[in-house]
């Protein structure tokens, strides 16, 4: 039963409500005039503990609330006994209820006071009217978590620029960056004629287009000066015998970020823009991404490819942090910034085996694999090895044989890993381990057995091997595999049952009434994990439907958008996910810059009373969507 409210008046100290407001999102971004609109016309309501203050009977929402002291709890019936069970806890300064009041309709959610609570409200009317004419106040309602994102986001790249300064962010649009006009000529120029029109021009590369402007090659500097050391031929010769053919293309609405990924990976230094029609627009160059080099990714990893020794590449990995800080000052997400930690360390692990097989080539061709959060292109500064090797059994051998090539190879490779930075996995899922390099066949095998037997153990392996991803070697053979065990996994309902409960027993570290739920590290009663606590609930929950629908990408954030656009996921729901994913990863990833800062070896751990404030929230909102994703995996599955 619903009590009334006890003496409800019109708050006198119109200052003291706005000072208590402007220590709270979003009322701290709102102008004053908005700010006294609210209070003067806001009541304060005073709520018993037990009291109902909204209930999904009550019709159409017609009041917003601010919980000024105390908590209000949610409530719903399960479906499964009709028991009561709280959803959430609303503490001081957290509004509600935005979802039903924006959409007019009921609360779907009893609203009830835990403990003795005064909430400060406002009519519909007045919320309208600061919801019209307040930007932050539309914002918060609209977007929710997406407002605090952004917050944190701005915060992390405020603290960067001061002592790096600003730039263009790396989601500008290329057509930003492009140089219109670029210098073209047709593939039977001769080089002479093409190297002294890019001289004329003071650049370093021209665009070879065919009649209708479509590029069909690139030669730069680099290209010449190959052709010269290697005496490819006269410079007399036709450009389009010795230009690089394919360049690589990009739209004009593609970002910078896309660019400089690229680049990194692929160590070239030029793009070409292009319109939907795949004619030559604009052409951007490393130097036009990366002015006065402040953020230089593309050279790190240039670098890097190109390392003769392992010493250097040991040397160059204390690099990567720094260049962390620049990135999240240049306007790169979490999202970002684990891609480039893991294309560098793509580019480490390739270059490791390159120089090995140099040396002492195993005269086995293989793939090497990544699992685990590099495979999902997720990884931090704090990273093990996950890896194996795939391999086609060479005629006249037998597996065996071409293990004992591989594995004295392998067992190199790991040592010198973990010199680079890469720790060894204290479970040993590292391809020196036989059970990890394997045949094509071989695998395959090893999956039907995985997938037929859920046993404790196999579901533990799915956490590893179902996010597994090529890092060298031909890929060719993965996607064959791959394609037949996502094949497997759609038509099983009973592995995916079995996925679907191992993935919620990782439980966000919330208690029942909204409270950090802490783990004990080192002694530290109050420590939050944010890997196994805060990020592998999204990471567990999302691989199974990802696997269950047939989506291949690994990466968690690309599996929410794919399942949105499958409809799996309401779009609404997805972007939730994502923006507190996210959250919880940037947050990690700057207590990582911090404990470097410190000289402090790498955590995961974190003590949320160190946070401020609005980080606490941050954290205990974003847990809170990864409980509401793995209640969908439980409605789904019916667990």
């Amino acid at each position: 039963m619903t009590a009334s409210p006890q003496d409800s008046e019109r708050p006198q100290n119109t200052r003291a409500i706005m000072t208590f407001l402007r220590e709270h999102s979003p009322f701290s971004n709102m102008d004053d005039s908005h700010l006294a609109h609210f209070a003067e016309h806001a009541s304060l309501r005073f709520y018993a503990d037990d009291d109902v203050v909204l209930s999904p009977e009550d019709g159409p929402v017609k009041r917003f609330y601010i919980v000024k002291q105390g908590r209000i709890r949610g409530e719903r019936a399960r479906d499964k006994d009709g028991e009561t069970e709280t959803t959430f806890e609303i503490s001081q300064g957290e509004c509600f209820p935005l979802a039903a009041l924006i959409g007019e309709r009921p609360t779907r959610t009893l609203h009830r006071a835990s403990g003795d609570t005064f909430c400060l409200s406002i009519e519909h009317d007045t919320f309208v009217m600061l919801f019209s004419e307040s930007d932050p106040f539309r914002d918060f309602c609209l977007r929710g978590v997406s407002s605090l994102l952004d917050q944190v986001n701005q915060r992390i790249q405020s603290g960067a620029m001061a002592s790096i300064g600003s730039s263009n962010s790396l989601d500008t649009p290329l057509e930003r960056y492009a140089i219109r006009n670029p210098i073209v000529c047709s593939p039977d120029l001769p080089v002479r004629k093409a190297v002294a029109r890019m001289h004329e021009n003071n650049v370093g590369s021209i665009v070879i287009t065919d009649d209708e402007r479509h590029p069909t090659g690139i030669f730069t500097l680099r290209d010449l000066r190959t052709m010269v050391a290697e005496e490819k031929g006269p410079l007399d010769t036709p450009i389009g015998q010795v230009m690089t053919k394919d360049p690589c293309c990009l739209t004009a609405q593609a970002d910078a970020f896309e660019a400089a990924m690229l680049m990194a990976e692929h160590h070239f230094a030029h793009i070409c823009v292009v319109d939907d029609e795949n004619r030559l627009i604009g052409m951007v160059s490393e130097r036009d991404l990366f002015s006065l080099q402040r953020v230089d990714l593309v050279n790190l990893a240039r670098t890097i490819g190109t390392a003769s020794h392992l010493r250097t590449l040991v040397s160059l990995r204390t690099d990567v942090s720094r260049l962390v800080d620049s990135m999240l000052a240049h306007g790169a997400d979490s999202g970002q910034v684990v891609k480039i930690i893991t294309t560098l360390n793509d580019v480490t692990v390739r270059r490791v085996l390159e120089l090995n097989i140099k040396k002492n080539d195993p005269g086995i061709p293989f793939t090497w694999l990544t699992f685990g959060s590099e495979g999902r292109q997720e990884q931090t500064l704090l990273t093990d090895q996950d890896n194996g090797i795939l391999f086609e059994t060479p005629e006249g051998m037998t597996e065996d044989q071409v293990r004992e090539k591989l594995l004295p190879f392998a067992e190199t490779i790991n040592k010198e890993l973990a010199e680079c930075g890469f720790t060894l996995c204290k479970g040993n899922i590292m391809a020196s381990n036989p059970k990890l390099c394997l045949s094509g066949q071989e695998w395959d095998d090893w999956f039907i057995r995985f997938i037929d037997a859920s046993t404790p153990q196999n579901l533990v392996y799915s956490s590893i091997f179902l996010d597994m991803r090529a890092v060298f070697g031909p890929t060719k053979p993965l996607e064959l595999l791959l394609d037949k065990v996502l094949a497997r996994i759609r038509k099983n309902a009973l592995f995916q049952k079995m996925l679907a409960g191992n993935a919620i027993t990782r439980k966000p570290p919330l208690t029942m009434f909204r409270n950090f739920r802490y783990v004990q590290e080192d002694g530290k009663k109050r420590n939050l994990d944010l890997k196994r606590q805060g990020l592998a609930p999204f990471v567990e929950a999302v691989r199974v439907f990802a696997l269950a629908n047939g989506v291949g990408e690994a990466n968690t954030l690309e599996r929410m958008n794919k399942l949105a656009e499958k409809g799996v996921f309401d779009p609404k729901d997805a972007n939730a996910w994502q923006e507190a994913y996210s959250l919880i990863q940037a947050i990690r990833m700057r207590a990582h810059q911090e404990m470097l800062e410190r000289d402090e070896p790498l955590s995961n751990y974190i003590n949320p009373d160190d946070l401020n404030p609005l980080d606490r929230r941050i954290l205990r909102e974003s847990f809170r969507q990864a409980q509401r994703l793995q209640q969908k995996l439980e409605l789904t599955y019916q667990l």
